[in-house]
């Protein structure tokens, strides 16, 4: 009679032992997937500026590099043949290209070219570019010293523009056994419309102007 209410009570107590260790692996499976998320998220923003940043470094995909300054050797004998192409992505009214759609150029020699772009809308309208070369593994040796690709373009209504891209082919393109017969390279280029442009700092003059007209 007396042993029945001991068992009970045993029973009772594993009872409430078990669901305090499942409530604390919930917790803990829980806390686990919060941090995975977490993480996950961090890292799709973070992939981003890591691959413009190994495409930089590498040249992968037809990346560019920048160069600061011209080659300090002098140009080399052997030529090759540069393509300029010229886009323009979806809801931009603009009209833009090359004002030479092919030049030969020595390796190591530094040279300017431009592109033309019109807005041929009644408004004022903004675009930013983005470029690649071709052949993709080239991208590692073609050097641009000066270029309006990445830097918001805001074209008042019928504007027309010049915009030039200063650049030269790395002479350790000619060390690279892979690029033996190599012979022409493309240089693209693709306007793509900005829909809200960053807004423009007053300048320091306009804004005392506007303070003193209080």
């Amino acid at each position: 009679m007396e042993s029945k209410p001991q068992m009970r009570e045993g029973v009772t107590g594993s009872g409430k032992t078990a669901s305090r260790r499942t409530l604390t692996r919930d917790a803990a499976v829980a806390s686990i997937c919060g941090f995975v998320v977490v993480f996950m998220v961090g890292a799709s923003y973070a992939a981003v500026p890591f691959y413009n940043w190994f495409c930089r470094a590498t040249g992968f995909n037809g990346t560019t590099q920048v160069a600061t300054s011209a080659p300090s050797d002098a140009p080399l004998q052997r030529k090759i043949a540069v393509r300029f192409d010229a886009n323009v992505g979806p809801g931009l009214p603009w009209k833009f290209e090359p004002e030479q759609n092919e030049i030969e150029v020595r390796i190591g020699e530094v040279v300017t070219v431009f592109y033309t772009v019109t807005n041929q809308a009644a408004r004022p309208t903004t675009g930013v570019a983005a470029y690649n070369v071709a052949p993709l593994t080239v991208g590692a040796y073609f050097q641009k010293i000066n270029c309006f690709c990445f830097t918001e373009q805001t074209m008042g209504p019928g504007e027309k523009r010049e915009m030039p891209v200063v650049f030269y082919v790395d002479p350790q393109l000619a060390k690279d056994s892979e690029n033996d017969t190599l012979k022409t390279i493309t240089l693209s280029y693709t306007f793509y419309p900005v829909r809200d442009p960053a807004p423009k700092p007053v300048a320091a003059g306009e804004g005392d102007r506007r303070k003193g007209s209080l």
